[in-house]
């Protein structure tokens, strides 16, 4: 409850912040400033042809899809720089680097290799997040307390049980905070992929409405990126990170 009237309180603040400035003073022109009911008709406009739903589901299961391809290849680089002290000192230093880069700076890429398709905003949702998974899975192993992995070789444990058995139940609670970061990436590189590209999401409805000088709608699709972001997070990853923790006693079940 408490929530709902801070987002009303929001809202009214917002609503206010436009009444103030473009009607009182005269600060803003009307098509550059988004109002909390400009929005909302931006939102019923694309609902009645429901553009606004198929947006968001393209993008969706874009972004589902690069991010599994992103997961299994992050966590087989990540194994691969743990495993190797070669790759350790001369991979790890050069993932770290292209980690940084902005996911738009693929795009050109994508684009020459796989043209306007949905293969290239597949190619730039891996590329922004994979390595990011990566530097997480050799984080959390290296995490792992020392004392448990000698504890079980000295029992007589062999690798794949002591990956299977040790060291992947310890590192759970970081790898799932790494893969909700690779999530984040994954997502924001998505939006950069569709911004360049004509395939429908919500990204070419944030560019449609740029190019149709609608801020209202511009500032609708940034409101619903940001929504299902908050909704993954909440429901997905919050979700595995409670129950992880809350089994190993570190926090209450609730």
């Amino acid at each position: 409850m408490g929530f709902i009237i801070f987002l009303i309180l929001l809202i009214a603040i917002w609503q206010g912040c436009y009444w103030a400035g473009v009607e009182l003073l005269h600060l803003w022109k009307p098509y550059a400033m988004p109002s909390p009911i400009g929005v909302a008709e931006s939102f019923l406009n694309l609902c009645e042809d429901g553009k606004l739903l198929e947006a968001t589901a393209n993008s969706l299961l874009r972004g589902i899809g690069g991010y599994a391809i992103a997961l299994v290849a992050g966590v087989m680089l990540g194994l691969l720089i743990h495993r190797s002290n070669y790759l350790q000192k001369n991979l790890k230093p050069l993932v770290l680097g292209i980690q940084t880069l902005p996911s738009v700076c693929w795009v050109p890429f994508s684009i020459l290799w796989f043209g306007l398709s949905t293969q290239a905003i597949l190619f730039v949702v891996v590329m922004g997040a994979a390595f990011s998974i990566a530097i997480s899975v050799d984080n959390a192993i290296k995490n792992v307390q020392p004392i448990y992995t000698k504890a079980a070789l000295t029992l007589g444990a062999n690798k794949k049980q002591l990956y299977r058995y040790v060291i992947f139940p310890a590192c759970l609670p970081e790898l799932v905070t790494g893969m909700k970061q690779g999530w984040s990436f994954a997502w924001r590189a998505l939006m950069a992929g569709e911004v360049m590209t004509t395939s429908i999401g919500l990204g070419q409805t944030l560019i449609m409405g740029r190019d149709l000088a609608d801020i209202n709608q511009v500032m609708l699709v940034m409101l619903v990126i940001v929504l299902v972001g908050i909704i993954i997070d909440k429901c997905i990853f919050s979700v595995a990170e409670r129950k992880i923790l809350s089994k190993r006693g570190l926090t209450g079940g609730n």
